[in-house]
């Protein structure tokens, strides 16, 4: 078994691959700990989740977060045995990264372009509901071009609610109507057909600069809300930066 974790600045998601089959995945908070932690962390879900660490053959992670890398390494090798594969651009992705400098690219970025152009081709935009709403774009050849970079929808809403006295938070549910009648509604109107309104923008610019129509595929907590919403959005995989992680990890397995 795999162990695969993709490391945000606000939510941590954890898989578990058998093969190519994700048998188990946990979406957790993102929180500065020790290599004790993590370790007492991980192991405590694997325990639950009936997993033997026998089982568990390696382990890869990306993260945006460098301050926890070191106490992630250390906490997989101490306590569950395995050293793990970080995610870096030098790396063998199987594409090329057509970006300046390479080392600058999210580590999850190259991750989710890697699984996407393994499950619907080039070319193609990756979107990301993360922290940042990320899109990725890889020409016809499978190349990575690079792409944008947008405050998140709970970004926004921080923002939104620290800077005002009287509006309430709300939940991330599609509004029946663009034309909200009362405060949630109106909040919720705003947040989510003005996400939706801004990925639709940049898709159609990005088809407009590469010359053709691609497909949109979205991941991320918040890809299928925001989809039901979009205009260009063509699939949805919550769990496509899983992926990407375990078809790098068996590009580099004998490395």
């Amino acid at each position: 078994m795999l162990l695969v974790l993709d490391v945000g600045n606000t939510t941590t998601v954890i898989g578990i691959y058998e093969g190519d089959t994700l048998k188990k995945h946990w979406r957790l908070m993102s929180e500065r700990h020790t290599s004790d932690e993590l370790g007492i962390y991980l192991l405590n879900l694997l325990s639950i989740s009936g997993i033997s660490l026998k089982a568990l053959e390696g382990a890869i992670y990306s993260s945006v977060v460098p301050s926890l890398d070191t106490a992630l390494s250390e906490g997989l090798e101490e306590y569950l045995g395995v050293v793990p594969v970080k995610v870096t651009a030098s790396l063998d992705l199987g594409m090329e990264i057509a970006y300046s400098p390479k080392h600058e690219v999210g580590a999850d970025r190259l991750v989710n372009s890697v699984a996407g152009k393994a499950r619907f081709g080039a070319p193609l935009i990756v979107v990301d509901f993360g922290t940042a709403i990320t899109l990725d774009i890889l020409n016809k050849e499978g190349a990575y071009l690079g792409g944008t970079i947008s405050p998140g929808l709970v970004t926004g809403m921080e923002a939104l609610f620290g800077r005002t006295a009287k509006l309430p938070q709300v939940s991330l549910e599609p509004p029946k109507s663009v034309i909200g009648n009362n405060t949630i509604g109106s909040i919720q109107a705003g947040i989510l057909f003005g996400n939706a309104g801004l990925v639709d923008s940049l898709v159609r610019r990005t088809w407009s600069e590469l010359g053709t129509k691609t497909p949109v595929a979205a991941t991320g907590g918040h890809a299928s809300v925001v989809a039901s919403l979009s205009e260009t959005i063509t699939h949805v995989d919550p769990w496509l930066t899983l992926e990407g992680l375990r078809l790098i990890y068996e590009r580099n397995r004998a490395r």
